[in-house]
């Protein structure tokens, strides 16, 4: 069981220590609070899909307007890690944590009743700040819970985001369709039934006492020191590099069978859920082997797969497809570990360190995303300008290339990281 380092000044939490039986049922408390909080986070960012369709027919949103709404979700999202650790040193985890529940709860309602698009903006606003405020602070409790087995515990914790992020467009769908009075629930009723579930790890969070910052020795973290942390850069470039990798799939995978192999979007839509069915899986059952063979070796290995079998794919062609989806199995592990990481560097101010790391990984994410779009359509243009006859597949195999450069980059940082730490390690034992 994992050592809980509870306050010394706080009665309750010294009560817990003594008590092994209420100590237990505590950690199995807190344990639903995070897996229940990343199942919840895979939710409420994956359900857009099927409804933003809707909702840009119901409120006749040009694509210009949908744009500008994912744009101020992001916006939200990434104004969200930026304070919540300082709010989380103010008020404490455990408030900070329920804060962001109400918060998404909120959210719903507010999605529920807009009656214009500019009202319909600020309510996702609010879900997105919920959402940066809830992953910065699952971050935090997750590094303070589970003080052994950490890179398991932490894949396994992000298990339950892959595995609600894998149904969430096909329940989203189907709960649109449910008959309401004398007509369907829609896309405003499934985002209020959705978000209400936020409400769920409250009731856990207001009965469970939260065990206080490790005061064990390392590193200890703030923004100014991490400025100056080469490793903390590195880590940046790692978790960014990746993290684009990943979430490139779920956005130019169909779009790329479907234009390059002339595949139907469910043909399609099948090898997507494919990918995150590696990817769920790799989460649940390789956490071990990032607390056997390490934390930096153990991105380094995966994510060269990744890559590997990103390009493999391209160069076969349409046969060598399934090669995409096995690349989930090497891209997954890449956050939950950086996190373990993360957690292990710095036990004191790992707040700020995760704060410090998502938010320039937000940044980076946008302008990953822009340079995959960007390398397709110039290949493309130059392609046509040498006369090539299939300039638009070139094109998109050249994008979608880039996402598998982008997982080998993500593999050669992590070898100067995992030298970096080697060595810090080899220094602290002289």
């Amino acid at each position: 069981m994992a050592n809980l380092n509870y306050k010394q000044d706080d009665t309750a939490s010294a009560v817990l220590q003594k008590n092994p039986l209420d100590r237990k049922w505590n950690h199995y408390l807190l344990i639903s609070i995070v897996f229940g909080g990343f199942l919840i986070f895979g939710f409420s960012e994956n359900i857009k899909g099927p409804a933003i369709p809707l909702i840009q027919q119901d409120f006749r949103a040009s694509q210009t307007q949908i744009g500008l709404l994912l744009a101020l979700n992001s916006f939200g999202y990434l104004l969200a890690c930026s304070y919540t650790s300082w709010m989380s040193d103010r008020i404490g985890v455990k408030w900070t944590g329920i804060s962001a529940f109400l918060l998404m709860t909120f959210s719903g309602v507010f999605i529920y009743l807009s009656a214009s698009f500019p009202s319909l903006s600020a309510a996702f606003f609010v879900l997105y700040l919920g959402n940066g405020m809830l992953e910065i602070a699952l971050g935090i409790m997750a590094a303070r819970i589970f003080t052994k087995n950490t890179g398991t515990m932490l894949n396994i914790s992000h298990f339950f985001y892959g595995l609600s992020s894998t149904v969430a467009p096909i329940f989203a769908a189907s709960v649109m369709d449910w008959h309401w009075g004398e007509g369907y629930v829609g896309w405003r009723g499934m985002y209020f039934l959705f978000l209400a579930l936020s409400l769920l790890p409250i009731l856990p969070s207001l009965f469970s006492k939260f065990p206080a910052e490790s005061k064990s020795d390392g590193d200890g973290a703030s923004f100014k020191s991490l400025i100056k942390d080469r490793v903390a850069w590195l880590i940046v470039a790692v978790l960014s590099l990746g993290v684009v990798s990943e979430m490139a799939v779920g956005g130019w995978l169909i779009n790329f069978l479907v234009q390059a192999y002339s595949w139907d979007i469910k043909e399609a839509s099948n090898m997507l859920s494919l990918f995150f069915l590696f990817f769920m899986f790799a989460r649940l059952l390789l956490g071990p082997v990032t607390d056997k063979i390490g934390f930096a070796r153990s991105i380094m290995y995966f994510s060269a797969f990744s890559g590997i079998c990103t390009i493999a794919g391209i160069l076969i062609g349409e046969k060598g497809a399934i090669f995409f989806c096995i690349s989930g199995i090497g891209i997954a592990l890449v956050y939950p570990t950086i996190m373990a990481l993360l957690a292990k560097r710095y036990p004191i101010g790992t707040g700020a360190a995760i704060t410090f790391t998502v938010t320039l990984m937000g940044i980076a994410s946008v302008i990953g995303n822009f340079l995959i779009g960007f390398i397709i359509d110039t290949a493309r243009i130059a392609a046509n300008s040498l006369g090539a006859a299939n300039s638009e597949i070139i094109g998109l195999k050249f994008g979608y290339g880039f996402i598998g450069l982008l997982a080998l980059l993500c593999s050669v940082c992590c070898y100067f990281l995992y030298r970096s730490t080697e060595k810090k390690q080899r220094n602290n034992m002289i």
